[in-house]
């Protein structure tokens, strides 16, 4: 598949778009479309959907990316989620978004006119960047330096592994990023959000989901784990999945949702 001017590597799991409604999950920041293991399957599984994962230019298998990445890469990646629906002939869909795809995500449905979009799972979203969550980003540097994480991320990004790592990291630690924030898309999301969030999530605090349940347009579901860090998905499988299998359900069976985009 081509969007953006990158070929991108893509998995497709359960119904084609054409006989049933579409999940399409957004990875985090190291993520690829692999490192979703087998989450996606067993949501499709669950629910009757089609699973499509994709890994974002610069990650896995698609192509390369040039660094660094602009401030603005994930309101870039929003504008590509556009393109990969269109390519892949998605109609009704919901969005699953982890960390950085969770913000991807809210992006793209505050800003783009999109009426098959039914609703969206946040992952560990970021809304607006945290001293908390950018002091982790700072000390992974060093992880991925002086330990194994270069090589196990290598297995699943190959010749992108550099430039996944580079690439996400050094545009957070930029000075400018400190002051990123996307809560101006809230209010024209019309679609509901269920936000998951680990309570001892390392890169962002339980204010990310106070700032979508005040400020969104739609209705916002919230699930906090104990004990769980910034994966919930990988952490806590059963629970994540049962939340987000009855999520997609409740959405599907709402019917149509008013399209989501700017106010006139």
């Amino acid at each position: 598949m081509t969007a953006g001017g990158k070929r991108l590597e893509y998995l497709w799991f359960g119904p084609a778009a054409g006989d049933a409604p579409t999940i399409v999950f957004l990875h985090e920041g190291l993520g690829s479309a692999e490192l979703w293991r087998g989450f996606p399957a067993r949501l499709a599984g669950e629910t009757g959907c089609g699973a499509l994962v994709y890994s974002r230019a610069g990650y896995g298998a698609s192509d390369a990316v040039g660094l660094p990445r602009p401030i603005r890469f994930m309101h870039d990646e929003a504008v590509v989620l556009g393109e990969v629906l269109d390519r892949l002939g998605i109609e009704t869909h919901l969005l699953f978004g982890h960390s950085d795809g969770a913000s991807i995500a809210l992006i793209h449905a505050g800003s783009e006119l999109r009426p098959g979009l039914r609703g969206m799972v946040a992952e560990a979203p970021h809304v607006f960047a945290e001293p908390h969550g950018l002091a982790s980003i700072a000390k992974i540097a060093d992880v991925y330096r002086d330990t194994d994480l270069r090589e196990r991320l290598a297995r699943h990004h190959g010749a992108n592994v550099d430039t996944a790592f580079r690439g996400w990291n050094e545009v957070w630690l930029h000075p400018e990023f400190r002051a990123w924030n996307i809560e101006e898309y809230l209010p024209h999301i019309r679609v509901p959000v269920l936000v998951v969030q680990g309570e001892s999530d390392e890169y962002g605090t339980w204010a990310q989901v106070e700032a979508i349940r005040r400020r969104s347009g739609g209705p916002v579901e919230a699930l906090g784990l104990p004990e769980c860090g910034h994966s919930p998905h990988r952490e806590h499988p059963g629970a994540v999945l049962a939340a987000s299998a009855a999520f997609v359900r409740r959405c599907l069976d709402a019917g149509d949702h008013p399209s989501t985009g700017p106010e006139a």
